[in-house]
């Protein structure tokens, strides 16, 4: 569950007379307008310090000594400085078996009559990989086979989705898991990997991780699927860009499929698309 990211007390800017960078409000509303261009996003003003306290990284990392400049050079090119300006504006706030309901909901769906070839859910926000592998894991309980399933797992941060693909996590992230569902699951770390687990092989071999840009209609899935989750990201998004993305995932879904949100969205505007099934659970229509 990727999201956009919040002020913390690290990402406070320094005072005016102290930066290491001019900072101006044109190079504020250059940045907004494209991180929307390119993710869609919309950053606030109240974003200001974060937004420089970020980027100042990579003014740094990449050698330059203004804002002017370097996003003057960022739109110059289409290589990887692109996705670090989208990783730096960006955090990842998640959890195991985050939002509890859904995988209840979840469990009683996998119940029901599965689908020819097999269950086919994509998690859109991957972010680090505890909520793909959170599915897998209520998938596994349920169907007792990783043979009945298939999960895509995507995000628009490479970062994050290679440390997803990693599957290696603080023992002290697991609280509130069950020591059935560790010991079944994950490896406990020993000798300098003591306090860390990591996903057991069988749970990384029912993931394809890929990298899928929501607001781009490039997405690489050529079969439906049955379920997706969407959660907590396009709260982000502004009315016209929430609708073009759901618009899509209503074309990758099948019908009668069930889509996942995050706590805080609602998408009421788009009956035509979805259908309200429960706290924060939408029917394809």
């Amino acid at each position: 569950m990727r999201e956009p990211a919040t002020l913390a007390a690290k990402d406070a800017a320094p005072p005016a007379q102290a930066r290491e960078f001019g900072w101006t409000n044109a190079d504020f509303a250059r940045v907004q307008a494209l991180i929307y261009q390119r993710a869609g996003i919309s950053l606030h003003d109240g974003k200001h310090a974060m937004v420089y306290s970020r980027l100042s990284r990579r003014l740094r990392d990449t050698g330059h000594n203004s804002f002017q400049d370097y996003l003057a050079w960022l739109e110059r090119q289409d290589g990887e400085e692109w996705q670090e300006f989208v990783n730096a504006l960006t955090t990842n706030l998640t959890s195991f078996f985050r939002e509890q309901h859904h995988f209840g909901v979840l469990e009683q769906h996998l119940r029901t009559r599965a689908p020819e070839g097999g269950w086919r859910i994509w998690c859109s926000a991957a972010s680090t990989g505890e909520e793909p592998y959170s599915i897998v894991v209520t998938a596994m309980e349920v169907l007792r086979s990783a043979t009945a399933f298939r999960l895509w797992a995507s995000d628009i941060d490479s970062k994050v989705l290679a440390s997803a693909e990693r599957g290696v996590y603080r023992l002290d992230a697991m609280k509130g898991m069950s020591a059935e569902r560790l010991q079944r699951f994950f490896l406990r770390g020993k000798g300098a990997n003591t306090g860390m687990v990591r996903v057991r092989p069988e749970l990384r071999a029912a993931i394809e991780f890929l990298s899928v840009n929501l607001i781009r209609d490039d997405w690489p899935f050529r079969e439906p699927f049955d379920i997706v989750f969407c959660r907590n990201v396009m709260i982000y998004f502004d009315a016209p860009t929430q609708r073009r993305v759901l618009e899509r995932i209503h074309r990758v879904m099948k019908p009668g499929g069930l889509l996942f949100v995050g706590h805080a969205e609602n998408f009421g505007e788009s009956r035509d698309l979805f259908t309200l099934k429960g706290k924060t659970v939408y029917e394809r229509r």
